[in-house]
């Protein structure tokens, strides 16, 4: 299937709910790229067992795709001073979740609990915000990607997906306030600052 190996169809069978998948996500290593920029393939982040958060978002829409769910991706979008941050979208009971491969605490999984995706995107905005100044960097967050636009060749794909990486951050974003209220936003405070300078690893890249 998808011209996946029997090894690599049994690992990705077995993550069949969005549990499961944060679960094999939060079990790889963050890939901080100190070779050069990467977007690997599901296939390569299973062999390497690191994965960065677009490559994360791959892998979680690849096994929702095996499992006859629809893989959908948003980015959200930051200023420049931050980094993006991708994640996979699912829905249970008519409420959206998140599947999220992350270095930071509190950019992670989200239970599915939101009306719609403007209020699952929120969720992750007091949270978005510069360890050194506390200033909250979240502005934006992309119409919605179905994977499937793609094909499905990039999910064992052995160069770059730098296509769609591409794709991703060209998407149409929704602004989220007008920039009158970003610009009066309290900045967090510092005890909310060294709370979410933990990282998984040494960086808090997302």
């Amino acid at each position: 299937m998808y011209n996946l190996t029997q090894e690599e169809q049994e690992i990705l069978q077995e993550l069949s709910t969005p549990q499961k998948i944060q679960d094999f996500l939060d079990s790889l290593s963050f890939n901080h790229e100190k070779n050069g920029e990467t977007c690997m393939s599901p296939r390569r982040v299973l062999h390497t067992r690191q994965a960065h958060c677009v490559e994360g978002a791959l892998l979680a829409g690849t096994c929702l795709l095996l499992h006859k769910k629809k893989p959908i991706i948003i980015n959200l979008r930051v200023l420049s001073s931050d980094y993006d941050h991708v994640i996979t979208l699912y829905k249970e009971g008519g409420l959206y979740g998140a599947l999220s491969m992350t270095n930071h605490a509190v950019l992670g999984y989200r239970d599915p609990l939101y009306k719609n995706i403007r209020e699952l995107v929120m969720s992750y905005f007091h949270e978005y915000f510069l360890t050194t100044t506390g200033e909250k960097t979240l502005r934006a967050y992309s119409k919605p990607i179905n994977l499937r636009r793609f094909g499905t060749s990039w999910i064992t794909e052995e160069k770059e997906l730098f296509h769609i990486a591409l794709a991703i951050y060209d998407n149409k974003h929704v602004t989220i306030a007008p920039k009158l209220t970003t610009e009066r936003l309290r900045n967090a405070s510092p005890l909310e600052r060294k709370l979410a300078s933990v990282a998984k690893d040494t960086t808090t890249k997302i």
